[in-house]
């Protein structure tokens, strides 16, 4: 064990001895270090696009989220909404059609 590091696991008493609330005498612990859980994303995205994202949720449903709308120079409602159209298209052939 290092000195000033933090370990993850369970200490356990082995012995019934008496034991003095101040004063530890015949008592016997063991400490069983467990392993880490591993980190992984909650919602992973699956696609990622100009007008939005889709992200998979645990029981596998695929959820789009739309990105913020930047109205810029030669924005039309037309235009972005067949952008918007396409670019699901594209990413749910990807997704659900394999």
């Amino acid at each position: 064990m290092q000195t000033s590091k933090d370990y993850q696991g369970v200490l356990r008493r082995d012995s019934d001895a008496d034991v003095d609330e101040f004063l530890c005498r015949d008592a016997h612990y063991t400490f069983i270090e467990t392993v880490p859980q591993k980190s992984c994303r909650r919602n992973p995205r699956v696609f990622d696009g100009q007008y939005l994202t889709i992200t998979r949720r645990a029981d596998c449903s695929l959820w789009p989220n739309f990105k913020p709308l930047r109205k810029v120079a030669g924005f039309t409602v037309d235009g972005y909404a067949i952008g918007v159209c396409n670019e699901l298209r594209q990413a749910l052939k990807g997704l659900v059609e394999k």
